[in-house]
């Protein structure tokens, strides 16, 4: 959940209100909220880096605010706000709507080549007129950039927001893409132009840029955005012009957000509706929202922002039942309405027309609806009541299964490990001297890290790494894992299915493969499954290329193949970092359900 911080006078203040710290969590909890921690910035310093770098800091009093990811209009201060007293019914739910240009004149128009194809094809644009920033709203509005950019622009890889000093540029400005070594500018906080490609060099030690180079560093081309005169507003989505920068004295605004997905760049809507919050309130009647032409590369034209409101219907039945209350259509309408959504009664019957602001992206369906009702009729005010069904809850036969066997693996000696389910393509490939394309693995489409490249197709190599993490406890080191893995199955809805499997290693001065054929005797002993060809199990040499030749061996149950056991290929060890021989059996359970 973001975590919004607000100073707690400033809070008070524009809520026309003071409360104690007790009242005001009470008030957070009933709006849906939650107040996480009282504190303040010399507090905050004193705790992450000691006394010494407190000195001078703030002792103003700071509420950190946890907020349901889905709401992003409550990202500020003064969307917060605004909610409450919504909430408190000490104010309408505001109405938003674009403007044309007061003078009749044209609307500021960005341009999209085709070249931005290939990097962040998606673009949308924004001005805000006759602004009066103090250094609060100043603040509170880079804020939110970021608080925006952390959560529904998922770090700036699906959208990225750019906000200039409209009066230092002029359009028409041009959105396109361009080879690193074309772009020069002079970026934000900088004394001197860069290319962009000494840009990327320069920003891999900044601590907060760093984070977002991989987005771009590998195409050949660099998305740019130039004004009528050729400057440079930004280079998405990594930093903004100096020219064009925002300060207290800036009067017009105008914002671009670039993306991968046309979707989601329509959350600049969600960001000129609370930029409403952010930077003003109900006194500054000149201030406006003045729509902006995109023209795409086909010729298309588009008008941003979109603020369009939507209405859904349904009944006062369908939220009584579902929440558990018995309240009027009337009594309904009302608390939805407290929740900034527009509500009353049709006429018809009980049915509730609800209008969809678009600062609420995140009301999507009827059930989104029910629980904004819920909220705020009161959690706690709802009756509790027995069920009129009963249901006899029993764990799954595979999971009770995994715990019988978990016990008695544990009885005979073996340590429990609990291994990450995602793995990178070497662990269950080049380390098992196995083929990727014969692993049947699942890959991860955007891997954060190599470590994590795919889903684990078998338990080996995580119970392998574990052993060599800990290669200083005394010897022998037995482990056990009864775990899922992910394999690729078309006949799937999803294309790929779980299977639980067991996988148990010795590690020791020698290979120990009778401690491991012992584990899959006393295996099958618990399962009531004896010894036999047909009815039974039995081993029989194999060949595998995990395992030492002539060591390994195929396990079958009542005539199908369930998994091997044996001592491992030397070049295997070595490849996990170990020194010693290691015994090892991996077997599929679900055939004994």
């Amino acid at each position: 959940m973001p975590t919004v911080s607000v100073k707690r006078d400033l809070l008070f203040e524009a809520l026309g209100q003071k409360y104690t710290d007790e009242e005001f969590d009470e008030l957070c909890f009933e709006f849906g909220l939650e107040l996480d921690e009282i504190t303040s910035e010399k507090e905050i310093l004193i705790r992450e880096q000691g006394g010494e770098k407190a000195e001078g800091a703030s002792d103003v009093v700071l509420y950190k605010i946890d907020v349901p990811a889905n709401r992003y209009d409550l990202l500020c201060l003064e969307g917060l706000v605004r909610g409450l007293q919504v909430f408190k019914e000490k104010l309408e739910a505001p109405r938003y709507k674009r403007v044309s240009p007061a003078d009749g004149g044209e609307p500021q128009r960005l341009v999209i080549t085709e070249e931005t194809a290939s990097v962040r094809p998606h673009a949308v644009a924004a001005v805000l007129r006759n602004i009066t920033f103090t250094q609060e709203r100043y603040e509170s509005f880079i804020e939110l950039q970021e608080k925006l950019h952390q959560n529904i622009c998922r770090k700036r890889t699906l959208v990225a927001i750019g906000t200039h000093d409209l009066d230092t540029i002029s359009g028409p400005f041009t959105y396109t893409a361009k080879p690193p070594g074309e772009i020069r500018f002079k970026p934000l906080s900088q004394s001197r132009e860069y290319t962009a490609a000494e840009l990327m060099s320069l920003y891999k030690t900044d601590s907060h840029l760093r984070h977002y180079l991989h987005i771009i560093e590998n195409e050949p081309l660099y998305p740019v955005i130039y004004d009528s005169n050729g400057i440079v507003l930004s280079m998405p989505p990594i930093i903004n012009g100096d020219h064009s920068k925002i300060s207290l004295n800036t009067k017009n605004i105008f914002i671009e957000c670039t993306a991968t997905d046309l979707t989601k760049v329509n959350c600049v809507t969600l960001i000129i509706t609370v930029c409403l919050f952010v930077c003003f309130n109900t006194f500054f009647i000149l201030f406006r929202v003045e729509e902006a032409e995109v023209v795409y590369p086909d010729g298309r034209l588009s008008v941003y922002p979109e603020l369009a409101y939507r209405t859904e219907t349904l009944s006062g039945d369908f939220i009584n039942k579902r929440v558990g209350i018995n309240e009027s259509a009337e009594s309904i309408a009302q608390l939805l309405t407290r929740m900034c959504l527009r509500s009353e009664v049709s006429g018809e019957g009980d049915l509730i027309q609800v209008e969809i602001p678009p600062t609420r992206a995140d009301v999507i369906h009827a059930c989104d609806i029910m629980e904004d009702a819920a909220i705020a009729y009161g959690f706690n005010n709802i009756v509790r009541s027995t069920p009129r069904t009963y249901t006899v809850a029993n764990q799954l036969p595979v999971n009770k299964l995994t715990e019988l066997l978990r016990q008695d693996l544990a009885a005979a000696g073996f340590t429990e490990a609990l291994t990450f389910a995602l793995c990178s393509e070497e662990d269950i490939a080049d380390k098992l001297r196995k083929n990727i394309t014969e692993t049947r693995a699942v890959h991860i489409s955007n891997p954060k890290t190599a470590d994590f490249q795919v889903a684990r197709t078998s338990l080996l190599p995580g119970l392998l790494k574990t052993i060599a993490a800990n290669r200083k406890m005394p010897l022998p080191l037995k482990l056990f894992e009864i775990s899922d893995v992910v394999l690729k199955d078309e006949t799937k809805d999803v294309g790929a299915r779980n299977n639980r499997r067991l996988c148990a290693v010795y590690y020791n001065k020698s290979p120990g493969f009778e401690v491991i054929h012992g584990l899959l005797d006393r295996v099958m002993q618990l399962l009531d499954v004896k010894p036999g060809r047909n009815q039974g199990y039995h081993i029989q040499a194999a060949e595998d290329s995990t395992f030492f030749p002539g060591r390994c061996a195929e396990i079958f149950s009542c005539g199908k193949s369930i998994g091997h056991l044996g001592v491992l290929h030397p070049d295997v060890i070595s490849r996990f970092e170990l020194t010693m021989p290691c015994s090892a059996i991996d077997i599929d359970i679900e055939p004994f359900l």
